[in-house]
């Protein structure tokens, strides 16, 4: 009996990962509209982080953003939208199977991505990005709550994939 109720924690561990996450995602998004538009940006722990608003119509670093509407809608929006529906499956159906460590990165990635979709369909592809970390001479570009979740669940599974041994 304790294997069969196995699953079904785990998948509410996923769900509740995602919620959680997105969640967390499109408060910092409503913040950050409510708070930075139209502001000068602010500088914290002696010019480290940057909060800036910006509309991003692109993808990572504004890639695309000069592309036909058409062809950000096919790569900005239809296939996430494949590629969340293949990766949510693929973690309900194999949740009895998976890491808890696994559905955790499984559950952040999807997350940003839905994060960043949710903008792309309901503010015209605009996603609002506002943070930007670095030193004068090495910054990163300029990213979203969204953004990190993908990059964390990203890491998280290729070290999984590389360091990780198969034990629950």
């Amino acid at each position: 009996m304790h294997t069969a109720m196995k699953p079904s924690f785990k998948l509410l561990f996923f769900l509740f990962v995602i919620f959680s996450a997105v969640g967390c995602d499109r408060i910092t998004k409503n913040l950050a509209k409510k708070h930075l538009v139209n502001r000068e940006r602010i500088s914290y722990l002696d010019e480290l982080v940057h909060l800036q608003y910006a509309e991003n119509t692109g993808a990572a670093m504004s890639l695309g953003a000069d592309w036909s509407e058409d062809t950000r809608f096919w790569l900005f929006v239809v296939i996430p939208i494949l590629t969340l529906i293949l990766m949510l499956g693929y973690a309900i159906w194999h949740a009895s199977e998976l890491q808890w460590f696994q559905l955790f990165a499984f559950g952040l990635v999807f997350a940003g991505g839905m994060g960043n979709l949710t903008d792309r369909v309901l503010y015209d592809s605009r996603v609002p990005d506002f943070m930007i970390l670095g030193t004068d001479t090495l910054r990163t570009g300029i990213f979203n709550v969204a953004d990190v979740w993908i990059t964390t669940g990203a890491v998280l599974l290729i070290g999984i994939q590389l360091f990780g041994k198969k034990q629950d």
